[in-house]
């Protein structure tokens, strides 16, 4: 099965009642225990690149991967998204290089300045069969080269929210209703604002809402890493709970990172503080993979519901 758009799996999703999981991407083993654990799922997928990540890895060799995991699971839904998309031009690049679904975050802009750079998205990738997600609404926390303050982060609006899709066109939505970048999301009791979520899915009801900022920055994996020699003390992020009742509450799709980067980390760490001898980049990637398609299938099987949905 070639690269499929969002469409068809957030209609689903809506109609079905669960979410799919938007996975970050950055090298091979990422993508090879993601689509791993599709599989194995059963679940349709959503591997996303930042623009720090096509930096790093190089577009070519993304897409090159991504093929790769498309000959080896070809019953799989797998749609490649770029995740905040800076500016028009990011975005092109993206779509001119195969992408399936590109996201403009403007929401760094004022009202209407983000309806006309997500519009002129829309209006270059509806012309190429690509989706789009929008951003209404700012995070807080830092995620690559996305860097909002608490102070800065506000809700999203859902009279906004209404307007800004009528206007835009975008093909979903990603609102801001109490998440946050990195694995320090919140200082004391964990809480989202689910009747804000309600008030938007009511005004917007075809529309898919995303929520960014959404890894679970899972306890044993933090407590894995400083076992063996980490330092990240205090993380802490949206309890599996909450993220299962985004998923059955109108969320189509929910990003997660940290909790990828926590698991790689963690299998590392292990393998190094097991045998300081360790060179062979296969003895500790292996672990690493396994342990990130682990965190992967826990999230599609126990928290997005999306498994059995391919």
């Amino acid at each position: 099965m070639p690269l499929v758009t969002t469409t068809e799996m957030f209609k689903k999703s809506m109609k079905e009642g669960f979410a799919v999981g938007a996975f970050n991407v950055n090298n091979m083993e990422i993508i090879q225990a993601i689509v791993d654990a599709a599989h194995d799922a059963n679940s349709p997928v959503i591997l996303q690149a930042s623009s720090s990540a096509i930096k790093y890895a190089r577009i070519n060799y993304l897409m090159k991967m991504v093929e790769a995991a498309l000959e080896e699971y070809p019953s799989i839904p797998v749609a490649m998204h770029l995740d905040h998309g800076p500016d028009f031009e990011t975005c092109r690049m993206c779509i001119d290089a195969g992408f399936t679904s590109v996201m403009i975050d403007g929401s760094k802009y004022d009202f209407e300045e983000n309806v006309a750079i997500t519009k002129q998205v829309v209006d270059y990738a509806h012309s190429k069969g690509v989706v789009v997600e929008a951003e209404l609404g700012k995070l807080a926390g830092i995620e690559d080269d996305v860097n909002v303050s608490a102070a800065d982060a506000m809700y999203t609006d859902p009279s906004q929210a209404e307007e800004f899709v009528r206007r835009t066109g975008c093909d979903s939505l990603a609102i801001a209703i109490g998440t946050s970048h990195g694995a320090y999301k919140f200082k004391g009791e964990a809480k989202l604002r689910f009747d804000i979520l309600k008030e938007i899915k009511g005004r917007i009801p075809d529309t898919p809402i995303v929520l960014h900022g959404a890894s679970t920055v899972i306890p044993e994996l933090v407590e894995m890493c400083n076992q063996y020699g980490g330092n990240i003390p205090g993380a802490k992020g949206v309890p599996d709970e909450m993220l299962h009742e985004a998923s059955i509450s109108g969320v189509s799709k929910i990003n997660v990172d940290t909790d990828l980067r926590l698991a790689m980390t963690a299998g590392i760490r292990k393998v190094f503080h097991d045998d300081p001898s360790a060179f062979d980049p296969r003895k500790y990637l292996t672990p690493a993979r396994e342990l990130i398609k682990e965190t992967v299938k826990h999230k599609m099987i126990d928290v997005f519901g999306s498994s059995n949905k391919a």
